[in-house]
């Protein structure tokens, strides 16, 4: 609604929420087809090739500001592509169309395809560095954790905002040798730490319904677009997130200012990372906390997606029947 009461428009109408399942549910297959093959960059190109040629048939006039990597490094879904039919609102689009390469080549768990559409200009065009991260669920003040403050302080934080021990909050981190330092210091606090070997979108979603995962507060460093389909995802589900962009050398720093950004040192708020209206889905690929794998059947594709939307706040699971043939064509 508007300050007037009156509804507002839909920059990005709702009827997208469905179209952006079939486009992540026909990744997660095509990549599925080659889960436990070895061969991460075959099921990564398939899961790119999947998206994109679901994607070009969209109501949409769209441009990939998080992709598979610029021009001159990816043959398709790169940075600043325009996808869609050429009618219909003008969006950003962020893409994964297969997260957790390794984890799908090994059939472990948590691989998904995800992606994010947004109204023009509302998601950070961020180049493909790493990001520092910090996110927690909703229901807490505003301010309550920051990326500023040191892991200590924010375990402390939280613990006094749920009213409970350090040693009742579990904080998730990537499984890297960069975080040895950061998982030692939660520890020192009385935090548990949960490690993931890859999937840090999911790893962020987590956090917004800690009595379902266990997870109250990511920390840590990874990679910037996944940030931005992460903040896309809180955006809907409610909570709080910040970012940095690690810019240390002088080529991160000129592909990013680039791509418009100027402040190498900016800390980046939620609505910085994603604003306006945005609809995120995601599909399982191997099986998972958040979604269940593609499971193929006899005669039938079986999926499991997730859609979110930041407008109405609303999160559907979506389990889909599709024929054997499904994405192939």
């Amino acid at each position: 609604m508007t300050e007037t009461g009156t509804p507002r428009p839909q920059t990005v109408p709702r009827t997208l929420a469905l179209e952006l399942a079939r486009v992540t549910e026909r990744a997660a297959v095509a990549a599925a087809r080659l889960r436990g093959k070895g061969d991460e960059k075959a099921a990564d190109q398939a899961a790119v090739d999947a998206m994109r040629a679901e994607l070009a048939g969209l109501p949409i006039r769209g441009t990939v500001v998080i992709g598979e990597g610029e021009r001159d490094e990816a043959p398709m879904l790169f940075i600043g592509e325009l996808l869609g039919s050429g009618e219909g609102p003008e969006v950003d689009i962020a893409v994964d169309p297969l997260e957790g390469t390794t984890l799908c080549a090994k059939d472990m768990p948590g691989a998904i395809a995800v992606m994010a559409l947004a109204e023009r200009g509302s998601l950070l065009a961020a180049p493909d560095v790493y990001m520092q991260k910090i996110a927690i669920g909703p229901g807490y003040p505003a301010g309550i954790v920051d990326l500023d403050a040191s892991p200590m302080d924010n375990i402390r934080a939280l613990a006094r905002a749920k009213g409970c021990p350090t040693d009742q909050i579990t904080a998730l981190i990537l499984d890297r040798p960069r975080h040895a330092g950061l998982i030692a210091e939660v520890r020192e606090a009385g935090a548990s730490v949960r490690l993931i070997t890859d999937g840090d979108v999911a790893g962020i979603i987590f956090t917004a319904s800690p009595e379902e995962t266990g997870v109250d507060i990511y920390l840590g460093t990874g990679a910037a677009p996944e940030g931005v389909l992460a903040a896309a995802a809180m955006r809907c589900m409610g909570g709080q997130m910040q970012g940095r962009l690690i810019l240390d050398t002088a080529e991160r720093r000129r592909r990013a200012l680039d791509m418009g950004i100027r402040d190498a040192n900016r800390k980046y708020e939620l609505t910085d990372l994603a604003g306006g209206d945005v609809i995120v889905a995601a599909t399982g690929v191997t099986d998972g906390s958040l979604l269940r794998g593609v499971r193929f059947r006899q005669d039938r594709i079986q999926t499991e997606t997730l859609v979110y939307r930041s407008e109405a706040g609303t999160i559907r699971r979506i389990l889909g029947e599709h024929r054997r043939d499904f994405g192939r064509s």
